[in-house]
C-alpha cells in the first residue's frame, strides 16, 4: 500500500528552477539537519552545565536563543520539507515535520527546564528525522 499523496494536482515542477537544481533541496534538508543537531547539543548542553555544574545559565537558559533557533528551524524546515513535498508530494513528511516544529514553538511557552528542553528535543527530533526522510525520497 502506498502512502497517501498531497491532492495538488501536476505541477510544472521541471519548469521551476527546482526541478532542475536537486542540490538545493538536499542542502536545504541538510541544513535543517544540521540546525536540528545544534538544537539537540544547546539543550542537552544546557541542563548538564546549568543543572549539574550551575554555569552559563546567563547564556545557554536565554530565551532569545530559543526564539531564533525555532525562527531559523521554520525557515529552514518550511523551504527544505516544503521543497520536498512539492516534489515527491508525501505528505506524512510535512506532517511530521510539522508536528516537531509545533512541540518545539510549544517549548517557547513552558518555563525553562525540563519540560522546555523535552519538548525541543523531541521536537527537533522529529523535524531532523523528516528531513533525512525527506532527503531519501528526492528521487520518488
Amino acid at each position: 500500500m502506498s502512502a497517501p499523496r498531497l491532492p495538488i494536482g501536476r505541477l510544472p515542477i521541471g519548469r521551476l528552477p527546482i526541478g532542475r537544481l536537486p542540490f538545493a533541496r538536499v542542502t536545504a534538508d541538510r541544513l535543517g539537519v544540521a540546525v536540528s543537531a545544534l538544537c539537540l547539543v544547546h539543550c542537552i548542553s544546557g541542563l548538564v552545565l546549568v543543572t549539574l555544574l550551575g554555569i552559563g545559565g546567563s547564556v545557554l537558559l536565554n530565551p532569545a536563543i530559543h526564539e531564533i533557533g525555532l525562527a531559523v528551524a521554520v525557515v529552514v524546515g518550511a523551504i527544505g520539507l516544503g521543497l520536498g513535498l512539492l516534489r515527491h508530494r508525501r505528505m506524512e513528511l510535512a506532517a511530521l515535520g510539522g508536528g516537531g516544529l509545533a512541540l518545539m514553538a510549544t517549548a517557547l511557552a513552558v518555563p525553562h527546564g525540563p519540560a522546555e528542553a523535552g519538548l525541543t528535543m523531541v521536537g527537533v527530533l522529529l523535524v531532523a528525522t523528516a528531513h533525512i526522510l525527506n532527503m531519501r525520497h528526492r528521487h520518488a
